[in-house]
């Protein structure tokens, strides 16, 4: 639903690539472009978003639309009985993602938002390695993910009422990770967001959360900054740091590196498709049943990227 560039470049063709998924079309709200993408990709064109939504052979929708029009067709999607993986955020405001779950709840749908680091190998070595004790006990994680500006001033990331902001688009990948490998319960004790008065949107900012067990994560993102695509691990025995972890593309072999008491190891990690990682993972999850647990941490995702925003303007 949509012919973005991330859809265009990456999802449509892990889509064909994944077994467990069969492209069944491809809908634009113009024309040209849906009869240009189905030529492209071999599927059909559909004019229009009801009209893929009409096609009851359809079970589920990837939807790279912006942030500021999910809760809408996210909503129309779950009516028409199709499940959703959608791109990230999930919607513009916390009330709008217990709008949206509460509809997938009655549909018995599922709805996945495409974080697709969580599913690289990278994510799991490093899960793998804090697991081990070899870094010791966590006392902080640091995650940072920044851009240089758009070079198109009409980029849907600065218009406000299509979800536009640094916070919804670039902060929700450092807030993701932070509840990956530290919890679903943390709160925000500190954030700060500087607003372009001019494109009237966030272009950069910060927070601070903390764990009940008193372990912190803080995170920074932007786009209007120097590329920054890192996560650092402090442990009481050794820190763990590696820069791609949000964008590594596939055949790219990620760097790990684990430094204490003046040495240091870079354990490379397996190359990996995280896009065909994901996209199994929605299938699969929509065979088991069981989505309260993705569900759950939508939800979590959605109230701390308010919360972050609420801190920082009052």
């Amino acid at each position: 639903m949509g012919c973005a560039q991330i859809a265009e470049r990456s999802v449509i063709p892990a889509i064909l690539e994944v077994e467990e998924l069969q492209l069944a079309g491809v809908a634009s709200r113009g024309e040209a472009k849906a009869k240009a993408f189905s030529e492209r990709f071999n599927t059909t064109a559909y004019v229009g978003y009801d009209a893929l939504l009409a096609d009851e052979n359809i079970d589920a929708i990837y939807m790279p639309l912006p942030t500021g029009l999910h809760a809408e067709w996210i909503q129309k999607c779950l009516a028409a009985g199709k499940h959703v993986l959608c791109e990230k955020s999930l919607t513009s405001t916390y009330a709008e993602a217990q709008q949206v779950l509460k509809a997938a709840h009655e549909a018995g749908k599922l709805v996945l938002e495409d974080f697709m680091f969580e599913h690289h190998a990278q994510m799991k070595l490093i899960k793998e390695i804090v697991a081990s004790g070899r870094i010791g006990d966590l006392r902080c994680v640091r995650a940072s993910f920044g851009f240089p500006p758009f070079p198109d001033a009409d980029n849907i990331r600065y218009q406000y009422e299509l979800g536009g902001g640094a916070l919804l688009d670039a902060g929700g990948y450092p807030t993701k990770i932070a509840q990956l490998l530290l919890g679903n319960d943390l709160q925000v004790a500190g954030a700060s967001l500087a607003f372009d008065p001019e494109k009237g949107v966030d272009i950069f900012g910060s927070a601070q959360l903390n764990s009940k067990s008193g372990v912190s994560a803080q995170l920074s993102w932007g786009f209007d900054n120097a590329y920054r695509c890192e996560i650092e691990l402090w442990g009481s025995k050794a820190t763990l740091l590696t820069t791609r972890i949000f964008t590594a593309k596939p055949g790219f072999e990620p760097e790990i590196i684990i430094s204490a008491n003046g040495q240091s190891e870079t354990i490379k990690a397996p190359a990996d498709n995280h896009f065909k990682n994901i996209l199994r993972h929605f299938a699969t999850t929509i065979h088991s049943g069981d989505f309260a647990p993705t569900h759950a941490a939508l939800l979590s995702q959605s109230r701390l990227l308010s919360d972050i925003k609420n801190h920082a303007t009052t």
